[in-house]
């Protein structure tokens, strides 16, 4: 899959969407809980790309896994961490510590993606994820809430998030840096598989309905198998940076979504935040365009 970076933003851009949708199907749920959501849902997007995969990539898709690979395996983790730490994190403490941790990934991204591997960003950049982590800490700074016993345990559970995502598109792409040709789209199955194995004790005594499975099964497919694997297409044409900050649309998304079919009606605060993220990205995106357009016109 060939894609320019326009394509790839607005590929990641519907990645996003489809991540945001979690919230306003999990209000559809009769009795799954915390785990055992979590569970389901890495079942099911295990079940997904091991059809997915040998469709899009052939038959012997199983094959060309790069099983003695560092950065194969670190990826997988990666994702497993990623499915996983979230849902753990929301059993420890509120959503809005969860979500003000989480909200670091941009900046932590760019900063390990800049020792790692090298890469400089432009000013526009920081100042962008700045002004993108200052609007989710806004939105959800007054559900901030520091006085629950294991408040610090659940947002150093949350903290898990954004550093395992940093660490993920920076193996990528660090990866892509020295000429290695891996495929890093099985990883996700890998993530996934990890997550079922790691959950399923914790899950037990199952309670979901058979409409729980089904729209967990519908999770799996659409919330996690496809645009995982699209967001790993999108991280051969983005910057990890780039990719981090544009994963903020999904706290968005989210909202309205949630506003839309489960009524959840955003606060002023939400709006001003989400103004300031969607303001951040559009911005970001309109002069990293002009500037790329000023060069190829440039005779130098």
């Amino acid at each position: 899959m060939k894609l320019t970076h326009s394509k790839a933003v607005f590929l990641m851009i519907a990645v996003t969407l489809m991540w945001s949708i979690a919230g306003a199907v999990t209000k559809q749920l009769e009795s799954a809980k915390s785990f055992e959501v979590t569970f389901w849902r890495s079942l099911f997007t295990v079940i997904s790309l091991l059809i997915i995969l040998p469709i899009w990539r052939g038959k012997g898709v199983f094959k060309s896994f790069h099983w003695k690979s560092t950065s194969f395996w670190v990826s997988g983790v990666c994702w497993s961490v990623m499915f996983t730490a979230f849902m753990v994190a929301l059993t420890l403490t509120s959503v809005g510590n969860v979500l003000v941790t989480m909200a670091v990934g941009p900046l932590l991204t760019a900063l390990i993606a800049r020792i790692f591997i090298g890469h400089a960003l432009p000013l526009r950049t920081w100042v962008a994820i700045g002004v993108a982590c200052a609007g989710i800490a806004y939105m959800f700074g007054q559900q901030l809430d520091l006085t629950q016993g294991s408040a610090a345990l659940g947002m150093a559970v949350a903290f898990c998030v954004p550093v395992a995502g940093a660490i993920h598109w920076t193996v990528v792409q660090g990866a892509q840096a020295r000429g290695e040709e891996l495929d890093f789209v099985p990883c996700v199955l890998i993530g996934g598989i990890i997550s079922t194995l790691v959950t399923i004790p914790l899950a037990l005594p199952f309670a979901a309905t058979a409409s729980d499975v089904s729209w967990l099964a519908l999770l799996g497919l659409v919330q996690l198998a496809i645009p995982c694997v699209l967001a790993v297409v999108c991280a051969r044409v983005l910057k990890a940076p780039e990719v981090s900050l544009l994963a903020l649309l999904e706290v968005i998304f989210g909202i309205l979504l949630a506003w839309i079919f489960a009524g959840e009606v955003p606060t002023q605060a939400v709006l001003v935040g989400g103004a300031l993220v969607i303001g951040a990205l559009v911005a970001n995106e309109i002069l990293g365009w002009k500037n790329h357009d000023a060069r190829q016109l440039s005779p130098h």
